[in-house]
């Protein structure tokens, strides 16, 4: 049987099992509280509950008003349980009046741990809840058990209360089980409350509710659950109580229990009367005294309102409000001598009500005086409640006469060690003829809480805001309620509420105020040793007000008294902080939203102060209370505003830092007062800025968080008073405004509809949505005849759904009424009534079903009222037989369809054919299983010999649409001015990559903007061409300039030398491509089935080299540029000019494309050039790779020419495959770029135009043979290549830090981590870079592996620079030589391509690999590490020692072996593996090499000796003796 030793750990499981909902109260959401680590462990096992089939755990930090959270499920018919500590309690006295009249159960775990203070349950005593106590392990289970029983049975709120620290050391216990928690608790009753919901609108006015009950009748003593409870109390025998070791005493100590001979507070009636009435006392009694029968009779064990324990003959009683374990021990351990050795002990079980007669008929009536000892810390009164009510109960009782002396004790803080002394004190008083009233018993030391979880800290994803503040404002910050400030006397809780805070700053102000009184005096004495503070002194009073010029004075001010050495100079350095002009705070949380907190906002605001607040408000998007309006914090951005005299910002730093730092100026700038709400979501404190991040842009792009800033003073200046700074939700504010909670109150709405209107706009609207569609295709159809079939997709990357739009085209010409949709699009409760259906459905993630079907199929998967015993049904399923290596894993093949077919069926649908098994693998991928089952399914329909069936016309190309295009004019014009969608066609999509730029939408984005009934979030990468990655200092700053104007902020410097844009959405597209060519650069040809960006090493060491290279690079890239004048008229032209197009034929342009032709070339084509020793560019990877030879005289002789390289692959499909280039042979350099002319033009003419994953260079050498294609290309030349020239490389890495060249120019390599440029809270490089582009008169040079050369840096200006790149923290390069090699493409959250993470998720499993390489001494040792999101390619992972190449989401295939030069590909190690396992294959994989490894020998040269892998020879024989086996999948 299982057992529990933590009373945290019994009380949880029992309100687990006992609610709908509990609310676990915690210090922070990362942290546990005594309860919160069970019950989330009961949770994951999805145990279900009794009264609850799958109860919710709600995690909420203590600070935020946490029962507030109770009343919406409350209300809502669930019956809700609180786990918290007693920190809460009297915060929350506001809310306790109302919930005390719900059937809540709130466990309290009495803090601080080691000395619980029970004044905070005497505090709240008189707020209606029935209050329990428990004491041992054993007791705090049943009373647990026992206040669920009896808040349902009673409808009131109950309170059980306890001392964690008193159980800490008793025994072990046996849980209880789940059927007799069934036999406590009145299951009717709780079904008929959670049957009816209460519609209370108001959460701050007392609505009148009461729990009430009905006399309808009085029930014999033996009454059952269900039936109304006795009224008279049930005494078991004394001798089996006496017998049962497990009787309810103190400490349960086993002393003889003499309760049983008291008699019943009350006789029964047989009258009853059928009105309601409130519940009362007596009620309460009745109701606990059956529970805890029941309990006696199922458990042994008894439980009483007053429990005594002791002699039946005693003389002295102890009656403890407070811990009771170490009396109880000294107590059992006494001998006959010791004067306590005969005493009773008295506890209260039902603290509330208090029932003053059972206490008096509890007691022995030898009983002459009773020492009441009340552990009450923060005693307010001279009497202590517990004695009151002792005294008010006994006075009044029976028979005054006969009372008991009563003498109050204060129960303090009493070591184990000291408790037998305590004890004697305690009855040595006792004794005396006139006992001391309210003597203290033990230490008065100041509570300290051996669990630290409620000190205040800091989140440290918070920080973020705080760097930000120290980096704008530096000595000028004062945060007045800073945690870490010394507040003498003051506990951090209070020393940071806004009241506490603002009081300050008011102190503060006005000292600065005599401060500044003191200085003008001080101006005018003659104190000072010198005149010379005098004079500075005047000048800094008359500046005193202006924060510019006081604080640029100010350091000089207190230089010159440093100097003076008088007693009036020491006086005012005593407070030279003042000379400072503040930058003044208040820092908060949400936890100031809501009312308990907010009332420190309103008095900041209210006075007019100039006060800057900062509320960072941490509530994920995705955890939002929509429907609960009642429960919404306050909106204090719309509350500061309606002021009318405050600044106000909403702000999020992942989403726009920018706007951050915007917002922070203007706060300290505006003369008021100012809040600035942040937005920092977590669901814990440690959470990743991966996901902060994700989270920010959920909420920001669908309007939960709009970003603005407001200033009143702005009219002034003629400018508007508000201005929204999130782009995409401006068409959106409107409905943003009237359904969300942040800035709701400018809309009137009716209370009542709130939680619809907010919850039914994902769903109702959706619906809406789904059944228009489905009536629009029902009308198209009318007039057709045939068999109706509907075909459901459910499609990511477009296969399923084609699959489904051809089929229905196919079954109309047989003469079917066929209607393609996509699952989530169709009602499902139209699916019944359906006749035939069809369901295609790819495969998604871990054999999960795609987007657009997911809704469907959780309908389908737990409709158990759904009855398709009418249809008939086939299911079409695509996947990937080899993508599931593992024998575990492979269920996942096909697994939604083959999930989907048996459900179907389990439901009642009648197969019209077997399921249909689309396999990548097979030879015509999904095609074969697709022409197997589209036969059978024609044949079931009775239309397989129809004649006369139309010719289908062939699918459109990539090859049909570029030679349709009119040289790449397509639609694109249309497309941009076509203002309803923030798409363009898909035709176009394929053309506008010629033009530099890629649709994309955020991925991150995507579910969420689907739930709201909106398309994705649509947006651009453009992609700069840029020779040899050079750029100059005015080039710098105008890139810098469009990654705010238009992107998002950032600029990507990526693994081909250029600059990459990200997020700029359809309208901002042509100014973007405008103002990258005002810069004198351009996107043509940067990415397209045309040659692209020429790449060029650095060389900062040789630069007149480097010139001659980089002309070369120019030259060939210009000679190759596309011909078509498309990209002037489309991106350039204005509209309103003259310009005239050439047309002939009527409106038909003529181009001429002299080396591509109308259809361009099969695939892209790439071209690179290494100087040795270093291939930075990786040479071996691309199309054409060039290496560069020198002559004799220092300077570019020629080239080695290499041909074939290329990295594109698709997961598991063998005929593709990384290759790297095989050489030509060498060619001069004046004849380069006529070489790479023809090599292009044999690819042009004999690439696969078919097949476009075998179209690449590397396919057409392989096809006709490395020495045919040779041949072909010297035809073309009309000479032949030389033999190679001899070179050596040694890296294909960038070497980091400064270098001189030979002229003497000095060059600094900067590490920007995977090539993204950007400011964070931390590290303001891209500030940095600005700042330095402003000054700098040499040149960027950008390096294939995403970093960044400052080059051309005269001697002169070498210091200015050196400065400010410390002041920007870019000279940092004490990097782990791992992070420094490492490399990553973009990836999640634009990249539509992308199956895993890499570039935000590289840096952080580094992070996790940089100890073990400190460990083995491997911190300084470059090893070459790349990561891609999926296996195209990007950052060139086959050539890197180890790699990681997305495979899904969380997912990577593990490959080692690459060359450390990038002339070796590396091979497959493992498949689809996860963190945990990559970290543990690394971890020992780093620990064997930095013991095992040569003299110089590299990563990748030891994996393969080692035998992990064996070396990759040519791109033919990559997939070949794999150390993990791919191929053996099911088929």
């Amino acid at each position: 049987m299982a057992s529990t030793n933590s009373v945290g750990e019994a009380v949880a499981r029992i309100a687990y099992l006992s609610s709908n909902v509990v609310l676990s109260v915690q210090p922070a959401l990362g942290l546990d509280s005594e309860f919160s680590k069970p019950l989330h462990a009961i949770a994951s096992k999805r145990t279900a509950g009794v009264v609850a089939e799958e109860p919710e755990i709600l995690s909420i930090r203590h600070n935020t008003d946490p029962l507030l959270s109770a009343f919406q499920p409350l209300r809502s018919g669930k019956l809700v349980s609180v786990t918290t500590t007693s920190s809460i309690l009297l915060q929350s006295i506001p809310h306790l009046y109302k919930l005390a009249q719900y059937p809540v159960v709130i466990h309290v775990a009495l803090h601080p741990y080691g000395q619980a203070d029970y004044s905070e349950i005497t505090s709240i005593r008189q707020c209606g809840f029935t209050f329990l106590q428990s004491e041992t392990l054993q007791e705090g289970q049943d009373i647990a058990l026992s206040a669920h029983a009896l808040a349902i049975q009673s409808g009131k709120g109950v309170i059980h209360f306890f001392d964690p620290a008193n159980s800490e050391r008793d025994d072990p216990i046996p849980v209880v089980n789940q059927g007799l928690v069934r036999g406590i608790l009145n299951l009717d009753a709780a079904r008929a409350y959670q049957a009816n919901s209460v519609h209370e609108e108001s959460l701050y006015v007392d609505e009148g509710r009461q729990a009430t009950i009905e006399d309808i009748s009085i029930f014999p003593p033996d009454a059952r659950q269900g039936e109304a409870p006795t009224t008279k109390q049930n005494t078991p025998d004394a001798t089996s109580s006496a017998a049962n070791g497990d009787s309810s005493s103190v400490g349960s100590s086993g002393r003889e229990s003499i309760t049983e001979s008291r008699s019943a507070l009350s006789s029964a009636t047989s009258v009853t009367s059928a009105a309601a009435r409130p519940v009362s006392s007596e009620d309460i009694y009745n109701y606990a005294s059956d529970i805890w029968r029941r309990i006696g009779e199922a458990m042994g064990r008894t439980y009483y309102p007053f429990e005594y324990s002791g002699p039946d003959n005693a003389e002295f009683a102890l009656f403890i409000f407070g811990s009771t374990g170490i009396f109880v021990e000294e107590i059992l351990a006494a001998d006959s001598k010791d004067e306590f050795a005969k005493c009773g002990i008295i506890t209260a079980r039902l603290y509330r009500p208090w029932l003053g007669r059972s206490l008096a008929l509890t007691l022995p009536k030898s009983v002459r005086r009773i020492a009441i000892l009340e552990q009450i810390r923060k005693k307010t009164t001279k009497w202590g409640p517990v004695l009151l009510d002792i005294l008010t109960s006994l006075r009044t009782g029976p028979s005054p006469s006969g009372t008991p002396m009563i003498v109050g004790h204060q129960l303090e803080y009493i070591e184990p060690a000291t408790a037998r002394q305590a004890l004697r004190g305690i009855f040595q008083n006792l004794r005396l003829p006139s006992p001391i009233q309210n003597l203290e018993v033990g230490s008065r030391r100041q509570p300290v809480d051996r669990i630290d979880e409620y000190s205040l800290k800091q989140p440290r994803v918070e920080k973020a805001y705080m760097k930000i503040l120290e980096q704008l404002f530096g000595e000028r910050l004062h945060i007045a309620n800073r945690l870490d400030a010394a507040n003498a006397g003051i506990s951090a809780t209070i020393a940071t509420t806004p009241e506490f805070g603002f009081g300050s700053l008011l102190a503060r102000i006005d000292h600065r105020k005599h401060f500044l009184s003191e200085v003008r005096e001080a101006a005018a004495s003659q104190e000072f040793v010198t005149s010379t503070p005098q004079s500075w002194l005047s000048k800094w009073a008359l500046t005193a007000d202006d924060p510019k010029k006081s604080n640029d004075l100010a350091k000089e001010v207190i230089a010159r008294l440093s100097t003076d050495g008088s007693t009036l100079a020491s006086k005012l350095l005593s407070s030279k902080s003042l000379f400072f002009n503040e930058s003044q705070w208040l820092i908060g949380s949400d936890a100031w939203s809501y009312d308990l907190g907010n009332s420190g906002v309103h008095h900041v605001l209210a006075s007019g102060a100039n006060v800057n607040m900062l509320i960072i408000d941490s509530q994920p998007w995705s955890k939002r209370v929509a429907a609960e309006a009642i429960r919404r914090k306050k909106d204090i951005g719309l509350y500061a505003m309606n002021f009318g005299n405050a600044y106000v910002a909403s702000v999020a730093v992942y989403s726009s830092y920018t706007q951050v730092l915007e917002a922070m100026i203007e706060a300290d700038q505006f003369n008021g007062p100012s809040v600035i709400v942040a937005y920092l979501p977590y669901n814990k404190e440690d959470d990743s800025p991966l996901t902060v991040l994700q989270e920010t842009k959920k909420a920001v792009d669908l309007g939960y968080w709009p970003l603005y800033r407001w200033n009143p003073n702005s009219e002034d200046k003629s400018e508007p008073n508000f201005t929204l700074d999130s782009e995409r939700i401006k068409k959106e504010l409107e409905e943003f405004l009237r359904r969300e909670n942040h800035l709701t109150q400018l809309m009137s709405r009716h209370p009542e509809f709130s939680a619809n209107l907010s919850g039914s706009y994902g769903t109702e609207v959706r619906a809406l949505q789904k059944r228009r569609a489905k009536d629009a295709y029902d009308k198209m159809l009318e007039g057709l005849y045939g068999a109706p079939m509907t075909i459901l997709f459910a499609s990511d990357n477009g296969n399923a759904e084609s699959l489904a739009k051809r089929l229905g085209n196919r079954g109309k010409a047989r003469g079917l009424k066929s209607k393609v949709i996509a699952m989530d699009d169709f009602p499902l409760e139209d699916l019944p009534g359906e006749e035939n259906v069809v369901l295609i459905t790819s495969t998604a993630g871990q054999g999960e079903f795609p987007q657009n079907g997911r809704a469907f199929w959780e309908g389908v998967r737990t409709g158990t009222e759904l009855d398709l015993s009418s249809i008939r049904y086939t299911v079409l399923a695509l996947g990937d037989s080899h993508y599931w290596p593992r024998k575990e894993d492979r269920i996942y093949y096909n697994k939604p369809g083959k999930d989907l077919d048996a459900r179907i069926a389990f439901l009642g649908g009648k197969r019209l054919t077997d399921i249909g098994l689309g396999d990548d693998q097979d030879p015509d991928s999904y095609q074969t299983g697709y022409n197997e089952w589209e036969p059978r399914l024609w044949q079931a329909l009775d239309v397989d010999k129809v004649e006369g069936l139309p010719e289908e016309p062939p699918p459109i190309t990539n090859e049909d649409i570029k030679i349709q295009s009119n040289f790449l004019r397509g639609t694109i014009t249309e497309g941009l001015e076509d203002t309803t969608t923030g798409a363009i066609p898909a035709s176009d999509q394929q053309l506008t990559k010629f033009h530099g730029t890629y649709m994309q939408d955020d991925r991150d984005l995507r579910d969420e903007r689907k739930a709201q009934g909106l398309e994705p979030a649509y947006a651009f990468m453009i992609r700069c061409r840029l020779n040899g990655g050079v750029a100059t200092p005015s080039q710098w700053l105008q890139m810098d300039q469009i990654s705010s104007s238009y992107g998002n902020d950032t600029m990507k410097m990526t693994t081909r030398q250029t600059f990459q844009f990200h997020g700029v959405i359809k309208s901002k597209l042509k100014p973007a491509m405008r103002a990258i060519n005002k810069a004198l650069m351009t996107t043509i040809a940067a990415c397209g089935d045309v040659n692209r960006n020429v790449m060029c090493s650095v060389l900062p060491t040789k630069s007149a080299y480097h010139r001659d290279v980089y002309q070369i690079s120019a030259r060939i890239s210009d000679h190759l540029l596309p011909n078509t004048t498309a990209y002037h008229e489309i991106w350039l032209k204005d509209a309103s000019s003259n310009e005239k197009h050439q047309k002939v034929a009527g409106d038909a342009l003529v181009d001429h494309e002299p080396l591509y032709g109308p259809t361009y070339l099969p695939r892209k084509f790439k071209i690179t050039i290494a100087i040795p020793p270093n291939n930075d560019t990786d040479v071996y990877a691309h199309d054409v790779g060039l290496i560069a030879i020198k002559g004799p005289d220092g300077r570019l002789e020629g080239f080695n020419v290499l041909a074939g390289g290329g990295m594109g692959v698709t997961h598991n499909n063998k005929k593709t495959y990384p290759r790297t280039g095989s050489m030509l042979g060498y060619a001069p350099g004046d004849q380069i770029h006529l070489v790479c002319e023809k090599i292009m033009l044999v690819q042009r003419d004999n690439g696969d135009r078919q097949n476009r994953k075998h179209a690449r260079l590397k396919y057409t050498i392989d096809d006709m043979g490395l020495d045919v294609f040779r041949s072909k290309v010297e035809d073309l030349l009309e000479w032949r290549f030389q033999e190679p020239k001899p070179f050596h490389f040694n890296s294909n890495i960038d070497t980091f830090g400064w270098q001189k060249d030979e002229i003497g120019y000095n060059h600094h390599t900067f590490f920007i981590e995977n090539g993204r440029v950007e400011d964070t809270p931390s590290f303001p490089m891209r500030t940095g870079l600005r700042e330095i582009a402003k000054v700098h008169k040499g040149e960027f040079r950008l390096t294939g592996n995403q970093h960044l050369c400052l080059s051309n840096v005269h001697d002169d200006d070498l210091d200015d620079i050196k400065a400010m790149m410390k002041k920007y923290k870019l000279d940092n390069i004490q990097f782990s030589g791992l992070r420094l090699s490492s490399s990553a493409c973009v990836a999640f959250p634009t990249c539509g391509l992308a199956m895993a993470e890499s570039e935000r998720y590289l840096p952080q499993l580094i992070t996790k690999l940089e100890d073990c390489l400190e460990e083995n001494g491997l911190r300084h040792d470059s090893i070459v590490m790349r990561m891609t999101g999926c296996p195209n390619g990007c950052a060139r992972p086959w050539l890197a020692e180890v790699a990681f190449v997305g495979k899904a989401y969380g997912a990577y295939n593990m490959y080692l072996g690459g060359g450390y030069h990038g002339q070796r590909l590396n091979k497959l190690y493992r498949s689809s593996i996860q963190e945990e396992e990559i970290l543990e294959i690394m971890k020992p994989l780093l620990g064997r090499y930095a013991k095992q490894r040569r003299q110089d020998e590299h990563f990748g040269d030891w994996v393969i000796r080692a035998g992990y892998v064996k070396p990759t020879t040519e791109g033919k024989t990559f997939h070949d003796d794999v150390a993990e086996d791919e191929s053996d999948g099911e088929s």
